[in-house]
């Protein structure tokens, strides 16, 4: 009377489809900042779900019957999604980094493989009539089925892994630019897109050896355990798209986004002729006597304003006069301004947070952090010690 359509395998894969499905609905309809972040991360997930999917018509075992009892047109259908989420997540990530992001013609050229494969899939299946399609699919086998598409599959996974590895290598970018730029960088979180590039970039690679064992053992006759391979890797995504959930639900994005236009200017080089020494004057007796680097939200561009010189050059002459980055440059002049309010008796009632706040730090984690790489001691240690000499020095005066 009753028929099991679902193992646990399956539904899993269904969990992961339902998962996706919820959350890309939820960042349609629900008003967020950065509505085109959202939807390129909802078209993401739409194709995250589109996978298992795929999976569960193509491999289930009991679903698949059932799949060509409704219909032998549903079989490769949701396997599109897999040519189609790595741009989107690659898209999503550039939006967040971007300022006023659009897709432009470059974009486009990852969506050469999605259409290559659309154009194969309609010559070739979908153009056949209804009974062809519906006895190839009866008679299909994994090991049966032409070669050749094994080297598809395994090119879709690297492809998927290449635009991940492009993620990662963006948000590297993006890291580096902030220190170069900001002086307080503890208000911009990187956490959620770094979990999101790193985890299914872990997935793809996954994959990539998936297809690696399924084209051995398929076209070269090596015995490989890629079903149970391939069942862990249904399993990590299935984690994988809950952390995603579970994060996002809670997360605010806090990016100030890059000026694509600018995106290399830190790395142009300056001639050395237009770095001059009364430039180098300038910017040390403006840091000395003005103490710009008080103001907490201090950016690379706020002050070259106040000094009245290009970014660029400000930023090349921090790097090759001062040897360091913005954002070191800066905190280390609010690090001997620390120095200075924890040894002057007038400050000695003010306690750690205070002194903090007036030297230009948000942070509490880098105001330490920094301090002690650069002075060798916590900023509590370094007032006891400066407190101990004081009172050695009264009562050697004494």
């Amino acid at each position: 009377m009753y028929q099991v359509i679902f193992n646990t395998h399956d539904v899993v894969l269904l969990m992961t489809a339902y998962q996706c499905i919820l959350f890309a609905i939820l960042l349609l309809t629900i008003k967020r900042e950065k509505p085109l972040s959202n939807v390129f991360l909802a078209f993401f997930l739409l194709q995250q779900a589109a996978i298992p999917l795929d999976i569960l018509i193509s491999f289930g075992a009991e679903f698949r019957h059932v799949a060509l009892g409704w219909s032998p047109n549903l079989f490769y259908v949701f396997g599109f999604g897999y040519w189609l989420e790595a741009p989107f997540l690659l898209w999503y990530t550039r939006s967040l980094i971007y300022k006023d992001y659009r897709l432009t013609k470059k974009d486009l050229i990852f969506l050469i493989p999605f259409f290559s494969y659309l154009v194969y899939q309609i010559l070739f299946y979908y153009r056949l009539a209804w009974h062809d399609k519906l006895h190839l699919q009866e008679a299909y086998n994994l090991f049966s089925a032409p070669h050749y598409m094994n080297y598809v599959t395994l090119f879709r996974e690297v492809f998927r892994a290449a635009l991940g590895v492009m993620c990662i290598l963006e948000i590297k970018r993006y890291s580096q630019h902030i220190k170069t730029n900001f002086s307080d960088i503890d208000r911009i979180d990187l956490t959620w897109l770094k979990i999101l590039a790193i985890g299914f970039l872990g997935i793809r690679v996954w994959a990539v050896l998936v297809g690696v064992l399924i084209l051995l053992s398929v076209s070269f006759g090596v015995t490989t355990n890629f079903e149970i391979m391939g069942l862990l890797g249904n399993y990590t995504t299935f984690i994988m798209v809950s952390m995603l959930i579970f994060f996002g639900l809670g997360h605010s994005s806090v990016f100030e986004g890059i000026e694509a236009k600018h995106t290399d200017s830190a790395k142009a080089d300056v001639p050395k002729d237009k770095i001059k020494d009364a430039q180098i004057k300038q910017v040390v007796d403006y840091m000395k006597q003005e103490k710009p680097y008080l103001a907490p939200a201090l950016t690379l561009d706020k002050l070259a304003a106040q000094l009245k010189m290009q970014p660029r050059i400000l930023s090349h002459l921090i790097n090759r006069h001062f040897s360091c980055n913005f954002f070191e440059f800066i905190n280390s002049y609010r690090v001997e301004e620390s120095k200075r309010l924890l040894t002057d008796p007038a400050c000695a009632e003010k306690n750690m947070l205070d002194i903090m706040y007036d030297v230009g730090f948000n942070s509490k984690a880098t105001f330490n952090t920094l301090f002690k790489k650069k002075v060798g001691m916590t900023p509590t240690e370094y007032r006891k010690q400066s407190m101990a000499q004081s009172n050695i020095t009264q009562v050697t005066g004494l």
